[in-house]
């Protein structure tokens, strides 16, 4: 694991960068998730091997460093990872995110369009939280509430429910930093992710898992110019459900770019 130190704040953000001769893919993971603990097993699939897999655990997450006095909305975090692929030299490259991560991934590519090639989402927010999803829940507390009493009841309650790798990862968050981003994506982007997706001019892809469809944005995205690609066997949670369908997915979605 590598150490970047973020230069305005000195907060330090760990990550995973594997060699490999072709065009790197910068991987971003979700809410209560980790760089470290997703993406491994799915970047040393054979379909990736070559490509240079920058895997970072975002600050208030896994390994990287957990300051109370940062902001943790979407936009603090692309700032922050846009200073990051400065010091990476990153250009061309291909950026990944997942769920949550995907805003962020959008927010990022918005500042950098110049020298992205492709953005390739799975199960991307690309509007504020919707009812029932787990951003909305946690942004339903208030914060000294979720903070004290939500955060380890939202664990408690995962484990039970047999979603015992979600709990595991999201015990090495910072409680407020969960809180924040989910408070962020309950608000959404202003303008909206989606809008900010569809005026890239890169190659767009968007990465469904087989056990969360039927979805109404499979159409929509298509004609907005968005490749679909899904993975089988697999819902929300592909990175664990199937780590080789979704390199596999990954890869047809930087084929198709070529």
């Amino acid at each position: 694991m590598k150490e970047y130190s973020i230069g305005r704040t000195g907060h330090v953000l760990r990550y995973h960068d594997l060699p490999g001769k072709e065009m790197p893919i910068l991987f971003i993971h979700g809410l209560g998730c980790a760089g470290s603990f997703d993406y491994p097993e799915a970047a040393v699939q054979g379909s990736l091997r070559n490509h240079r897999r920058i895997l970072v655990d975002l600050l208030g997450a896994g390994y990287s460093d957990k300051p109370d006095d940062f902001g943790y909305a979407v936009e603090d975090h692309a700032e922050y990872l846009l200073e990051f692929i400065d010091h990476l030299n990153l250009g061309p490259f291909i950026l990944f995110g997942h769920s949550l991560g995907g805003a962020i991934a959008i927010a990022l590519a918005d500042k950098c369009r110049d020298r992205l090639h492709q953005i390739i989402l799975s199960e991307s927010n690309l509007d504020k939280s919707s009812q029932g999803s787990t951003s909305g829940y946690i942004a339903g507390f208030k914060m000294e509430d979720f903070i004290g009493q939500g955060f380890s009841g939202l664990i408690k309650d995962s484990r039970e429910n047999g979603n015992g790798m979600w709990a595991a990862s999201m015990s090495a968050w910072l409680p407020k930093a969960a809180y924040l981003i989910s408070k962020s994506a309950s608000e959404g982007g202003n303008p909206s992710w989606r809008s900010v997706l569809y005026s890239l001019g890169c190659q767009k892809t968007f990465i469904f898992g087989e056990n969360s469809l039927p979805d109404p944005d499979v159409q929509v995205l298509k004609e907005h110019g968005v490749q679909i690609e899904i993975v089988k066997q697999a819902g929300h949670s592909m990175a664990w459900e199937n780590p080789g369908g979704l390199a596999s997915a990954i890869s047809r979605g930087i084929q198709s770019a070529k």
